[in-house]
């Protein structure tokens, strides 16, 4: 009886050189589940009060999906830049570039071509979203291959990126009321989001979290939690503020205060998911898992549509 593992991937070369295992590989490391992360570029159409206005609702879905390409082509660079450390990890070993179903020859090519595409797409959209995607790209190469390795600024990078998505959105609009604290409730979303995320890496590997990501031996927990909440607080604050305070002539204020609830519970059910249930804390896999968290995002689109949109 043989006595090799049947949960460990290969290290080295593909067990299926097909065209469409290769394809499928590929397609799985583009993570098209986290292109979801993109919805942001939505956000300045919709509280500019152009959602509905066709030509701008194409422009920025055609930016969504340039960010979608960006995004694919930056992931694919990262599992490059990980490779070794992926292979030592639970649960990263079995993506494609670690477990050796994906080529990396073929890895570089694609990547390449998703940033190329990427860039020539933005072209007729105007320079301004060129000019975001090369930010986009260079934030996050230089993310891959340095900044994740800087205590704090590695949340920071992640949550730069995020921003970057807003302006994105807003550079192939014509944007006449979009309010400024946005950009800062999604910067301090994306920073909670980030550090949830590194809590719930730091408490699942345990001992062997260096291993897998080095930055990680650079954290404690004590510390993880004091920046959660803070985190929490700002981005709480930031929405308050912004539903009470922003200039703009769209809506009455007290509308948009029945928001800060609904925003408040979507905030303290991520944190009872990584908490309580122990989640694996990626953003992306508790949105299309959690319910309730799903029903408190569906809710807050459709309020800011009526109040936005129809009051």
């Amino acid at each position: 009886m043989s006595d090799k593992s049947t949960t460990s991937p290969p290290s080295s070369a593909p067990q299926n050189t097909s065209v469409v295992s290769i394809a499928y590989a590929l397609l799985q490391n583009m993570r098209p589940k986290q292109w979801a992360k993109n919805g942001f570029v939505f956000m300045a159409i919709l509280f500019d009060q152009q959602f509905f206005e066709l030509d701008a609702l194409a422009r920025v879905i055609a930016a969504f999906v340039l960010l979608c390409l960006t995004a694919s082509a930056i992931y694919i660079v990262n599992d490059l830049v990980d490779i070794e450390k992926d292979r030592q990890h639970p649960k990263k070993r079995f993506r494609p570039l670690a477990s050796g179903r994906l080529p990396i020859p073929i890895g570089i090519g694609a990547a390449i071509v998703l940033f190329a595409l990427a860039l020539l797409g933005s072209l007729p959209l105007g320079t301004d979203l060129t000019l975001v995607i090369i930010g986009y790209i260079a934030l996050h190469v230089a993310y891959s291959f340095v900044l994740k390795n800087i205590v704090i600024i590695d949340v920071f990078a992640i949550a730069g990126g995020f921003v970057l998505r807003v302006i994105a959105g807003a550079v192939v609009i014509d944007v006449a009321q979009f309010s400024p604290w946005l950009y800062a409730c999604a910067a301090t979303l994306a920073l909670f989001l980030a550090v949830g995320k590194r809590r719930q890496e730091f408490i699942q590997m345990g001992e062997k979290a260096a291993t897998t990501r080095s930055i990680l031996k650079k954290y404690n927990l004590p510390l993880i939690n004091d920046m959660l909440r803070l985190t929490i607080t700002t981005t709480a604050i930031a929405y308050t503020l912004y539903a009470t305070e922003a200039e703009t002539t769209l809506i009455q204020p007290e509308y948009m205060l029945l928001t800060v609830p609904i925003v408040y519970y979507g905030l303290f059910r991520y944190l009872y998911v990584i908490y309580v249930e122990e989640h694996g804390g990626d953003p992306t896999e508790i949105l299309f898992e959690d319910r309730p968290l799903q029903a408190s995002i569906v809710l807050w689109v459709a309020l800011i549509m009526v109040f936005f949109y129809v009051v």
